[in-house]
This record gives C-alpha cells, structure tokens and sequence, in this order.
C-alpha cells in the first residue's frame, strides 16, 4: 500500500515521516519524498493516529487523487533541482510527460488548477531557493552555480534571481541571505 504525503519535500522529512511509522509499529517496505509504501494496509485506527502525528509535524496524507498528482509533480522537479544536474535546454515538459506517463497540457493545467501558478514558475522559484542554498554556502561561484542548474549565462541567472527576490545574487549574500523551506516556495 503506497501512502501519499504532502509536504515531504527533504530528507529530514522523510526520516520524521519514517520515525512516525515505526512508533505506530507500520511495516515501511520503502519511504520516498512525498511517499511512503507499507508492507500491509494500516488498520483505520492507526491510520487516524498517523494522520494526526504527521499534522503536528505539519505533513498530511493525501486521499484526493489530483492533489496526490501534485505532490508527485512537485517531488519530480524537486528532486531534479537538488540534483544539481540541469542542462542549459532542459525541457520541463519532456521530463515530466515521461515521468508520469501523462499528455504535458493535462499536467500543467492540473497544476495550474490547484496551485495557482505554473510549473514553470514553479520550478524557476524551486532553482532560486537552490542558488540560495549555493550562494550561502559559498562552495560555487555564480558562473558555477548556472551551469549547474541549467541558466544559458550568469546575466540570465541574475536577472532571474533579482526578478524573484529583488536583489543580485551578490547583494543578497552580502546582506547573508536566508532560503525558505521546500515546502513554502510558492508564489
């Protein structure tokens, strides 16, 4: 039985999503972000109580299936971005069609539905919080950080990074920048 959640967009939150379900005593065959499988279905009980933990953690267990499609989607670019492996003519679409076995346009206007912005801008803030990331931990250098996730230039790495947080990457790690959680990048 796979198990969707909503917000589990780390590793941290896959291990306190997994620590909850080994307290319930649940049988975890694999745990992923945004879900998790069990060996046997939870009893409606421990299924509450799961439930319950987890919004305290501020998770939820999906069982609307357009907003299990959303978290799958989320997960996919998610993941794409921390892996730091974009080329420069990634194609949102061609990924994401494959992935999920599924027509782009039916993709896009159900995210579009539910979230009430594209998965481009979606993705474009997702690359953003990870050039925080890098930028904060002065590991690369912007030119570095662009190839990396897929910019065709440092100027269109910058320009995007100030059309979405107001400042040059350089300005914001001078004023010692912070990222937001996975989980709150949103318009």
């Amino acid at each position: 039985m796979i198990l969707y959640i909503k917000n589990m967009v780390c590793s941290r939150c896959v291990m306190a999503v997994g620590q909850e379900l080994e307290k319930l005593d649940l049988e975890i065959k694999a745990i992923r972000l945004g879900e998790v499988e069990l060996q046997t279905p939870p009893s409606e009980n421990h299924l509450n109580t799961l439930n319950k933990r987890l919004a305290g953690l501020g998770f939820e267990i999906l069982d609307n299936q357009k907003q299990k499609q959303i978290e799958k989607i989320k997960t996919l670019l998610i993941q794409k971005v921390q892996t730091g492996d974009i080329k420069e003519h990634f194609s949102i679409s061609d990924f994401l069609s494959k992935a999920l076995h599924k027509d782009y346009s039916y993709i896009s206007r159900l995210f579009s539905e539910v979230e009430g912005i594209t998965l481009e801008q979606y993705f474009i803030l997702q690359k953003i919080e990870k050039v925080k990331e890098l930028l904060i931990y002065g590991e690369m250098n912007t030119s570095e950080i662009s190839y990396q996730l897929g910019y065709s230039s440092v100027a269109h790495l910058s320009s995007q990074f100030k059309k979405v947080t107001g400042l040059t990457p350089s300005e914001f790690k001078k004023l010692g920048g912070h990222r937001k959680f996975l989980d709150e990048v949103k318009k």
